[in-house]
Formats: C-alpha cells, structure tokens, sequence
C-alpha cells in the first residue's frame, strides 16, 4: 500500500500574518497585560493570590518561603518562568509600588532606590488582610472557575474582590498596540464614592469628586493642578502632574537647606540625587553645595544644603524643572470588559466593579439559601427520627446492612424478613405500617446521627438551629427577591471595609497649580525692601526682618557694606514685583523681586551679574521697578512710559508696553551712533517736566509731551543742544507741581542748589540756561540732581577717594553762580561721580510703608 501524499495548502501570506498577529497580540491583552476591571487584576496577580489562599497562607498563618510559593503557583496555574511570578508577587509586597499591598513580604523585598529584591529561597510571604478581602467567599460560588493550563484543577476567572482593587491600586502594562496605566487611590475615598454611586445611580462627575477628589499615590508627593485629573476621570485619558514635597529648614544657625521628604510615585530615589548631582556639577542649578540621603526607617529624607547667598525658593523650583522632583503620570485608563479592552471613564469604572459586587452578592445569597435549606431539610429528617425513635432504633438494628436500614428508614418500616411472631415477641407492632418518608439525604443523616445528640439539651439545640435556619432562609430569600436589598448589602460591606482598612490620603492636592512651570505659585507676594549697592550688589529683605533687627548703627555700617561701596537704589516693593534694569549699552533686562536672593538687613547681597545676563563691558545705569497688577494691566502699559537720555544729548520715549514681555537675554531699549550711551532712564506717566544738563553748565527744561512715544529700536530726538566737544551729564523727570532744589556739582569739587522754579519752561531741542558758571577754577559740570534737604550724596573721584555730604549742608543759589567748594581735591584728581545716597532713615521708612496694593 503506497503511502499518503502531504497535503500541501496554499495560504495567503499576508493573511496568516494578520491572523497570527492578532491571535497573539488578543493573547497578550487578555491573558498578560491588561487588568480585569472587575477585581483589577491581571491572570498572573491572580494566580498568585489563589495559590498563596491554596497554601493557606492567610494573614493570620505562619509566613513560608516565597520559592515554595512560586513553585505551588507555577506548577498548578501559571507555567511560565518563576521570575515573572516572583516579580509578581514582589512587586504586591512593596508598600512603594501598592497603595494597598496584597502580600505580606518578611525578607529583602527591593526598595524605593531600586535595589533588586533577595532571590526567593531568602524571601518568606503570606497574604495580607486586604488581600484576604480579595479572596473572601470565593468557596462559595460567586465566580465562575476554569480548567488550568492542562485540565487536572479548577482557577478562578476573577476574584470576588470585596475590595475595589483596580480603583485603590490601580494598574500598569503595556499590551499589543495598547497599553494602560490607572492611578491608585485613597481607600475611604474610593468607598465614599461608590457608596456615593449606590445611593444615586445618575450622579455626576463633579459630585463624585467631592468624595474622591484625585489619586493618592503610595509615595505622597503633590499633585499639581486639577485639570488633568478631572479630564483622565471625564475621558479616561489625561496627564497629572506630580511634584516632590519640599520644605525649607536650617541645619545650623545661617545655613538654610531644602529637604526632600516625598517624591512622585514611580520615581527611583537613588536616580533622583544622581540626577541632581548632575545638573549641581554642570551648574544648571546653582546654590547647591552638599547633598545627603539620610533616609531611614522612619521614612524618606534626603538634604539639599544651599549656599548662603542661594534663593531657597528658586532652586526649590529649578529642582521640579529640570529634575524627576516633577513628573507627569499619563493616565490611561484601559481594562477588559467582558473580556475586551475598553478604555474607560471614571464613573465606568467604579460602575462596572459595583455590578460586579451585585452578581457575587447575589450569587453568594443563592449559595448560603441552598445549604440554608439543605440544611433544614436534614433537621426536619433528624426531627422525624426523634419523634420515632424507637422504631428508628429498631429499624437500624434489625437491618441486615446499612444499605437495608437507609432503605427502610426512607419507606418508615421495619425490615420485611422479620414475622408477625418476632414482631409481637419483641414487642413491635405486628402490622407493617409506614409511619414517616424519608429521603436518602435525611436518611444518610439519622445513620451518621452520634448517639450523643439523643438527650434532651441536644434535642432542644436541634429545634433551635432549626428555627433559627428558617429565619435565615426568610432573610435570604428576601435579598433575592429584593434588588434594593441587594445594595444595601453591598454598601454595608464597602462602609465596613471603609472602617476597618482606609488610613489618611498621603497625595497632597494643590489646586491652583498649573500645567506650565510657574514659580511664583509657590512664593509668598510679601512686602520686601530691595537694595542694589554702587558695586552692583543686590539682595531683598522682608520686612519683618527689619522690624525685628531695628536700627543697626549709621549710614553704610548699618546696611552691612563694604568700605568702598553703598547703597545706591532702594524700593519698597512686593516679591512678584518686577524690576526693568537698564544698561550703558541700551539693553533691558527684567527680573522678578522673588529670583533676587533673600538677606539680612547686614548681608552684602549678591551680584547682579550672577542674576542677569549683562554682557562683561556694560554696567546698569538705572532700575524701575515696577508692581505687577500694573505690569500684567494693559491700560497702565499704554498710559505710561519708559524716558531715556543718552551721553550725546538724545531723548527717547517708548510705551511701557514694549518692555512687557521679558526675555532672560534682555532686549534692545535704545539705539545708538557709535560712541553714544545712555545715562538715564525714568518712568513717567506723560505729563513730567524733564531737565537735561550738559557738560558745559547749561540746562534745558520742557515737558515731555514735546517727545513723542517711538519704538525700542531707535535713537530718539535731540534733547539739548551741545557745543564741540560738551556731553549731557544728567537727566531730571519731575512733576509741574514739584518743588525740589537743582544740585549742580563740578569736576574740580564745586556745588550749588538752586530752586526748580528757576529754570524756564522752552522747547527741547534747544542750548538751554545757565545752571553754574563754569570756569577753569570750577571744572565741567559733573551733575545734576534733584534733592531735598533730608537726602545724603556720596561723592566719588577719579582717585576712588568716597565723601558723604548731607544736602542741606550745601548753599542755595542762583543760576550764574559758580557754587561753593563740596570738597578739596589733591592735584590732578576729580569728581567721576555723584549719587544720591539711600539713607538708613530711608530704609526704616520703606520698610515701615504700608503693603503696596
């Protein structure tokens, strides 16, 4: 006989791939990645939590060796590698990765820095009383089971899951073409919101979040920003921001450190302080000089120690921007629904784990009804019996084998063997008459019956268990028949394991915060009092640290100076305040009052280079400052203006508005003819009479009206008139209703005041009047400033020698006049430059000020 060609089938490759594909990719999503949305866990969770239940290992049982366990669950339910279930099993004993652990873990079980977990024979486990919640009534039918891997035992489908698994846990995988990713949450919460949906079916989202609020993650941390977790709760799909919990504390007296307490979940610690170290050593956060992770049993801790001078709060913030401190969780909330992925929201979510409780109530109450009343039927056979007992003794005894005597104890008869003579000798009735029925059940139950239960006190205890079972049977058959009764059951049960189980919500929500990175969220709009030195050092002080140092000396040594530096602007301002530096070259540069670094009133500040980045050969010449309800107010921007004087006699004036949008590089203010530099620069509200001094003693005066507003990127309008060789030296804003006096001051050390009124109102552009006689005994005109009695100026000359005079010691006089002499000059020195001092009484004064609204 020839033997059988192979059958050889044509197939369409393209189409096996497609269907092999798919097969493999529904294998992987049901049976690997994706969790049940009914008890929240995956095939492998489950196996696990079944064996261990098998092994008896409950909450209250011995621990045993996690390799007995893994290979109990590799053997009966999951042949696969013992790794994959260990990293299970691990990974529902880490109290770092589960909100609420399934597994009790005794042993090296990983930690929070990724260090890997001791190998399964160190490692010992049993399951936890929550996981018990997971398993509890499963003996009694509420799930449907299904062969093992090779038919020889039965698995669970799903578990009962008296705890809402998927909700306080939540789940993470990656499938074929799909993946999800649920946050935990906090336990009460959870059950407030579900018993919440059992008492009104048809609530809505925004009620449903007044009971669970947001997620609560195992590690803490903050969640910034509400947006996000109200649209993942609406959608199904949404972004969370998570940020690290940060304090400030002092280690020791003048040393101040940022402690790291919580950080976002799913974020390795010890990549985070490598990370940090990182950015600390490539300068990209700057203020850090020590880093420690003191962590301990007690909890996470790990110290940043800043340098004196650093800003707690901006590091604090440069930390959530370039660090893991912030991190974004992607919700996606995927899970299988009757065995299909379905992305879901929210309200689905809980909706479908609560129709889940309602079938393994109901399928439990028709399980306990039907022992309730298997149980019943056996009492009322064992009632039977009692009743006749003498011919239920006599049946059994003159039975030739229990099969002869259940028989006859069904029928109710004596055996037929025995004649009417035996009967009457033995003093049994003579007729064969049935006294009772049986069925087998009963009768099993009267041959097993002890001999014991005969006496009186058992006989009572019979009738008692036999009223107290038809009660139940009444109570059970009325739950089913009763789907509000249903419910009721349901909620009880939730608000118990509410009881027994939820701890406090360790997630932090913030709800102000936002998406994008905005530091001042975090800062406190206190009053400060900002002050910028000669030498460009700058620092903010509260002022209630001025309150509490009172006055500290005089003048320079009160404010902490160095010999040959003071303080030469001051501003009483409001942290989220802004301030418009202007530079030599014609540059604005911005910064907020809160990213200047915080000082005693003795500290020396910081240099204003470290904060802004002004090129190495420019220097500021003038700062505004600026609150910000007026910076973000457009009609304030346009009513109001940026005026600038230039060395070569221009004047320009630009809308504040133009300088309303920062960059951390600056932008052009004015331009310039080589050359030329800019030497002033004021705001003014349009109305402001402006005074602009040349080199060779002359002023012009006129309103600033005959100045119209330009761009930032021009040069201006010719302000005064020059002779060859002269350059403007000063310019002065004032209001028309000031009355301040006019200093004039000399290269040689010469000096007047003279009252504003002096100086006639004309037309800019002009050589303008006399403001000092200037000859060769008196210099060039130097500067011009507008004092009042109570300020102080600091002169510097050429040689750096420093004289402080107060104004009111300076003479009043005329314009023609060539002044009195401020100071005497060794030969060949003169006057460079003259500001007017930020007096210690000024400083009181500012921080005395009320808050600016």
């Amino acid at each position: 006989m020839e033997a059988e060609k192979p059958r050889i089938i044509p197939v369409n490759i393209e189409e096996e791939m497609k269907s092999s594909y798919i097969d493999y990719s529904m294998s992987v999503i049901v049976g690997r990645a994706l969790p049940d949305v009914r008890d929240g866990l995956k095939p492998v969770h489950r196996r696990v939590l079944y064996g261990m239940y098998e092994l008896g290992l409950t909450a209250s049982a011995p621990y045993k060796k996690s390799a007995r366990i893994v290979g109990e669950v590799l053997g009966k339910y999951h042949p696969h590698g013992d790794a994959a279930v260990y990293d299970t099993m691990v990974r529902m004993a880490q109290d770092f990765a589960m909100r609420y652990p399934l597994v009790d873990g005794q042993g090296n079980f990983g930690s929070i820095d990724g260090d890997s977990p001791a190998a399964m024979r160190y490692t010992e486990a049993r399951l936890t009383r929550l996981a018990e919640e997971m398993l509890r009534d499963i003996d009694k039918d509420t799930v449907d089971f299904q062969d093992n891997f090779d038919g020889s035992l039965k698995e669970p489908v799903v578990l009962p899951a008296a705890l809402p698994n998927l909700i306080v846990n939540g789940a993470d995988g990656i499938a074929v073409g799909m993946a999800t990713k649920i946050p935990p949450h906090n336990l009460g919460e959870a059950v407030d919101a579900l018993v919440a949906m059992i008492d009104n079916p048809d609530i809505s989202l925004d009620e449903l979040l007044k009971h669970l609020p947001a997620p609560d993650f195992p590690t803490g941390g903050i969640i910034y920003g509400y947006s996000g977790v109200k649209e993942a709760y609406a959608t199904g799909r949404g972004r969370i921001l998570i940020r690290a919990r940060i304090h400030e504390e002092e280690i020791r007296p003048g040393r101040m450190a940022l402690v790291i307490t919580e950080i976002p979940y799913q974020v390795n610690k010890s990549s985070l302080i490598e990370k940090i170290a990182h950015l600390v050593r490539e300068r990209r956060i700057d203020g850090i000089t020590d880093i420690r992770d003191e962590s301990d049993r007690e909890g996470l801790r790990v110290v940043l120690e800043l340098r004196k001078d650093a800003v707690p709060l901006v590091i604090q913030n440069q930390l959530y921007k370039y660090t893991p401190c912030q991190q974004t969780f992607g919700v996606n909330m995927v899970a299988l629904v009757n065995g299909r992925p379905r992305t879901l929201t929210l309200k689905e979510l809980m909706r479908h784990y609560l129709d889940h409780r309602h079938e393994v109530v109901t399928r439990r109450t028709r399980f306990e009804l039907r022992k309730a009343e298997e149980r019943a039927h056996i009492l009322e056979g064992l009632k039977i019996a009692l009743d006749h007992l003498d011919l239920v003794i006599n049946i059994i005894r003159y039975s030739a084998d229990p099969d002869e005597a259940r028989q006859r104890l069904m029928e109710g008869v004596l055996p037929e063997r025995l004649t009417p003579e035996q009967r009457e000798r033995l003093g049994l009735p003579v007729e064969q008459i049935s006294h009772f029925t049986l069925t087998e059940a009963q009768a099993n139950a009267i041959l097993a019956l002890r001999l014991s239960r005969l006496t009186g006190l058992e006989r009572q205890k019979l009738e008692e268990e036999y009223r107290a079972l038809l009660q139940e049977i009444e109570r059970l058959r009325s739950i089913l028949a009763s789907e509000p009764l249903r419910w009721q059951i349901i909620r009880e049960e939730l608000l118990e394991l509410k009881q027994k189980y939820a701890d406090a919500r360790r997630t932090e929500i913030d709800y102000a915060g936002g998406g994008d990175f905005a530091i001042e969220d975090l800062i406190e709009d206190e009053q400060v009092v900002v002050t910028l030195s000669h030498q460009g050092l700058i620092k903010r002080t509260p002022v209630h640290i001025y309150r509490q140092q009172g006055r500290g000396g005089v003048g320079m040594k009160a404010s902490g100076m160095r010999e040959d530096d003071y303080i030469e602007h001051l501003f009483a301002c409001k942290n989220h305040d802004y301030l418009l530096f202007f530079t030599d070259h014609g540059r604005c540069y911005w910064l907020r009052v809160y990213d200047i670094p915080e000082g005693s009133r003795t500290s020396l500040g910081r240099s204003i280079r470290n904060l802004i980045q002004i090129a190495p050969d420019d220097r500021v010449r003038a700062v505004l400052n600026i609150r910000k309800e007026d910076f973000e107010n457009p009609e304030f921007l346009r009513t109001h203006y940026v005026l600038m004087a230039t060395r070569q006699g221009l004047v320009k004036k630009t809308e504040l508005e133009a300088f309303s949008r920062p960059r951390a590089d600056g932008i052009i203010a004015i331009a310039f003819a080589e050359g030329d530099e800019l030497i002033e620069a004021v705001l003014t509200d349009g109305r402001a009479h402006v005074l602009l001094a040349s080199s060779g003693g002359r002023v012009v005066r006129f309103d600033e009206s005959d100045v119209r507003p330009m761009g930032r990127n021009t040069r201006g309008v010719r302000g005064i008139a020059l002779e060859t060789g002269e350059q403007v030296v000063g310019m002065v804003a004032v209001s028309p209703e000031a009355s301040p006096c006019i200093l004039s001051i000399s290269a040689n050390g010469y000096g007047k005041r003279t009252p504003l009124e002096e100086y006639p109102v004309h037309r800019r552009g002009g050589k303008g009047v006399w403001t000092m006689k200037i000859t060769p005994r008196t210099g060039r005109l130097i500067a011009i400033k507008a004092v009042q009695d109570t300020d102080d100026l600091m002169i510097i000359t050429q040689n750096g020698l420093m004289i402080r005079i107060h104004v009111a010691d300076i003479s009043r006089m005329g314009r023609h006049t060539q002044g009195v002499r401020l100071i005497q000059l060794k030969p060949g020195d003169a006057i460079a430059d003259v500001t007017r001092l930020v007096t210690e009484a000024q400083e009181d004064e500012a921080a005395a000020a009320p808050a600016i609204a």
